[in-house]
């Protein structure tokens, strides 16, 4: 029953912040250097990650559905397998998870620190929102970064995937290549754009919200921050099955 409470009220605080996100979100510009600097921090850093986690995603999908098709003479058909994969699900979730992991960390640790220094303390003093001051920037950062890193990763397992095919299953480069764009339809590309940012969201807000809780010093924080990359990785599967389940099926 009090692990109960504690998810309802933890529920409860982290809908609040999310409102203050929300209303706060046009300060972004007051703080416009706080935000560049967790763009780059959050985002160009994380380039290799991305690419590295794409790369390897595509050579393994390649391989694995080339030896399943290639029983029923069906090799020609992982082109499409490769770019179904990776634009709908293996992009978007392997980023999503890399970033989930390495994002939460972050956050959470910079902002408990912060806490368990008395640096909101005295940006309250001051009559500074803590939320337009370090959330807000650091949500529009994975807000603007998510996307792009996930194509990264698409772009990245196709690719290889193209190359691991040709050089495995002798497939024709151009062949692959055609066959992996022209079966991709609207709501392929549709739903592999828009997990990003749901992802997004919810890792930077929800690992902010864990920094902004801690209170009982390093162990606190060191929970807090195993609590945040948990939670995270857990709602971007979860958002995955939605989008996967209900929103393919609407469209």
């Amino acid at each position: 029953m009090p692990r109960l409470m504690d998810t309802i009220e933890n529920l409860q605080d982290f809908t609040f912040l999310t409102i203050d996100i929300f209303k706060n979100i046009s300060t972004v510009k007051k703080n416009y250097k706080d935000t560049i600097r967790e763009m780059y921090v959050i985002g160009s850093q994380a380039f290799l990650l991305a690419m590295l986690g794409g790369l390897f995603a595509g050579v393994i999908l390649a391989i694995e559905a080339g030896h399943s098709l290639d029983k029923f003479g069906a090799v020609l058909l992982v082109g499409r397998t490769v770019s179904y994969g990776m634009i709908r699900e293996l992009g978007p979730v392997v980023t999503g998870l890399l970033l989930a992991a390495r994002t939460s960390a972050k956050n959470t640790s910079e902002i408990g620190a912060m806490q368990l220094s008395e640096q909101i303390d005295a940006l309250k003093a001051f009559g500074i929102s803590p939320v337009e001051k370090i959330v807000v920037p650091r949500v529009v950062a994975a807000l603007v970064m998510f996307l792009p890193l996930t194509l990264v990763a698409d772009i990245t397992g196709v690719v290889f995937g193209m190359l691991v095919t040709k050089m495995t299953f002798n497939v024709d480069i151009v062949y692959f290549w055609t066959t992996a764009i022209k079966v991709l339809e609207f709501k392929d590309i549709f739903v592999g754009t828009v997990k990003p940012i749901f992802f997004a969201f919810f890792i930077a807000s929800v690992s902010c919200y864990y920094g902004l809780k801690t209170k009982g010093g390093t162990t606190d924080l060191g929970i807090n921050s195993i609590s945040a990359v948990v939670v995270t990785t857990t709602l971007v599967l979860l958002i995955d099955f939605i989008f996967t389940k209900v929103v393919w099926e609407i469209m």
